[in-house]
């Protein structure tokens, strides 16, 4: 693997490129050990559309929470016929339950959203990447302040890379290669829907909001975990052992 001096000069050097550039030297360097994820969203459409072109082998890990809009599912189904997309759907193993004997909790989403997206998300994400040596992700650091300084090739400590070919990219940049290649937008996005996660979870977002301000409305977050929890130096650690979230605690 890379060393820290290897991976500074890598990224030096991938800060410059396009993100299919980075996408093809990802996919040749650690195929068949490789694998990207996307939850279908209008801002995801041209890394999709770029694997596509370039890398249409490349499985794209889909997390069905149980939760999704069925307009998701919908365009999800319809980008994947129309490229030809190789969709593994990754779900939980015992969704809604806790660690603590398996109690059965009613819409966790609203009581403890973030032991429901580390059953729902992190924990099936975990597995999913597990014998993986690169995971592939369409965040961009203008998303949010916690993923402002994400580098495009990060090494965690269980060993897996983190590779983010769209890092670089604005707003703007996205709606720019959108508008080029005449590619689908997501069916709630007129209705103000600019960042979809679950449907109990999202609402649409006003003007002058951030893109991320209609996630989780009325509680203190704006992450499932997948790009922060999974980001930090105990990714392999199980953070919800007794059903109290972080914030519990």
């Amino acid at each position: 693997m890379f060393t820290e001096g290897e991976l500074a000069q890598l990224n030096q050097k991938l800060e410059r490129q396009h993100p299919r550039e980075i996408l093809r030297w990802a996919v040749t360097e650690f195929w068949p050990d490789v694998a990207a994820s996307s939850s279908f969203q209008t801002q995801g459409v041209p890394l999709l559309h770029m694997i596509a072109q370039t890398t249409p082998a490349l499985p794209i890990i889909f997390l069905d929470t149980g939760y999704h809009f069925p307009e998701t599912l919908l365009y999800r189904d319809q980008l994947v016929a129309r490229w030809n997309l190789n969709l593994q759907v990754v779900r939980a193993t015992s969704p809604n339950k806790r660690r603590d004997g398996g109690q059965q909790v009613q819409d966790l989403y609203r009581t403890d959203p973030d032991l429901c997206c580390y059953l729902n998300k992190v924990e099936p994400m975990q597995r999913a990447t597990a014998h993986l040596t690169a995971w592939i992700s369409g965040i961009r650091r203008d998303q949010s302040p916690a993923r402002a300084n994400i580098k495009i090739v990060e090494l965690r400590a269980s060993g897996l890379l983190r590779i983010h070919p769209m890092a670089t990219w604005t707003r703007k940049d996205i709606w720019q290669y959108i508008h080029d290649h005449n590619l689908p937008e997501h069916p709630l996005l007129a209705q103000g829907y600019l960042s979809i996660g679950c449907a109990p979870c999202t609402r649409p977002v006003f003007d002058g909001e951030d893109e991320r301000a209609g996630r989780w409305n009325g509680h203190q977050k704006t992450e499932c975990g997948l790009h922060t929890l999974l980001r930090d130096s105990n990714e392999r650690q199980q953070p919800y052992v007794t059903g109290i979230s972080n914030e519990q605690q």
